[in-house]
């Protein structure tokens, strides 16, 4: 199982939904880098679950303690780790999972690649509850960049595609009350980017973000710039020309989101995440019953959000920082 990204800024994250507490390590985290925790917890508040109707009734802290690689609040060069413990959990709420996997969940591929030894309670080490370690190193990383000059902003840009926060919100509460679930599209930015980071073919920024963005559960497609519109048009609509300002090259138009033949151009790095609808509902579902090997049916139980794209906002600044900030440790 590969939970670790990186090269530079390595992170590797353990733990499952229900155990006793969830994880991350990260290598390359500089000596002498003083970490401002109020700043990391107001970060992490933003994922936590629990702070309002649109979420999962499941409320944790979500406080981070810090095992290694702190001296105080300063980075000592030694690998950090830190961990998050589970305090509010409900793990009889899955047992019939055991034998019956929800639909659109990793319940049947699990059970078959790991021969029906996975942990099924709260999905185990595929649930979302493993993207508060993420948002750690992230939230580190975020500090790391800022000291740098790059900064790193995402955001809800549609839900149930609504644009309006009010009105995402009434979709949410709407499909809450039918015991239903929404997706939605996050819109993010990377500012402050150096020209030519990055590297041709597999090394790119596309692919950096993308792997580390495919990491946040529900996540199921991504673009850079204009994406998909892009194969619409013709070159000389598409193109991003070229401009001499204050003695600098500078395209005047960012078309390409910020990235040309993997590398980063100087201008924002601009892409968006599709997220699908949470795939626990409440509503009855067509499943099959593993043990007796006959068509059923299922009704999850359990906490769950009616919507994760307000909560995944953070998680995908996080992915986009851990990959900014792995790719700049490579050019020192």
């Amino acid at each position: 199982m590969d939970s670790s990204y990186g090269r530079n800024f390595r992170i590797t994250i353990f733990g499952q939904s229900h155990s006793p507490a969830i994880g991350v390590t990260v290598q390359g985290v500089p000596a002498g880098f003083r970490l401002d925790r109020a700043a990391l917890q107001a970060f992490l508040d933003r994922r936590a679950p629990g702070r309002d109707a649109t979420s999962t009734p499941r409320r944790e802290a979500d406080e981070p303690e810090f095992l290694s690689g702190l001296v105080g609040d300063v980075a000592c060069g030694a690998p950090l780790a830190a961990i998050i413990r589970n305090t509010n959990t409900r793990s009889q709420d899955y047992d019939a999972l055991r034998d019956v996997p929800r639909p659109g969940h990793a319940d049947w591929p699990a059970h078959v690649r790991f021969g029906g030894a996975q942990d099924v309670a709260g999905g185990g080490h595929f649930s979302g509850r493993l993207t508060a370690p993420l948002c750690i190193a992230g939230g580190i990383a975020l500090q790391i960049l800022a000291r740098r000059g790059v900064a790193v902003q995402a955001r809800a840009e549609r839900v149930a595609g609504e644009t309006d926060p009010e009105r995402q919100r009434e979709a949410i509460l709407a499909a809450k009350a039918d015991g239903d679930s929404v997706g939605g599209v996050i819109s993010c930015e990377v500012r402050g980017m150096p020209v030519g980071i990055g590297d041709p073919m597999f090394g790119g920024m596309e692919n950096r973000i993308a792997q580390a963005v495919f990491g946040i559960p529900g996540v199921k497609g991504i673009e850079f710039g204009d994406g998909f519109a892009a194969s619409e048009r013709r070159g000389s609509e598409n193109n991003d020309p070229y401009r001499m300002v204050d003695g600098k090259v500078k395209p005047v138009t960012n078309h390409a989101g910020g990235i040309l033949g993997g590398l980063s151009t100087g201008e924002p790095i601009a892409f968006r995440v599709a997220v699908k609808p949470t795939s626990s509902i409440a509503l009855e579902q067509d499943s099959v019953n593993l043990r007796t090997g006959e068509n059923a049916r299922l009704q999850v139980r359990g906490r769950h959000d009616p919507c994760i794209v307000i909560r995944a906002v953070p998680c995908v600044e996080a992915a986009a920082a851990i990959a900014v900030c792995d790719a700049l440790m490579e050019r020192g």
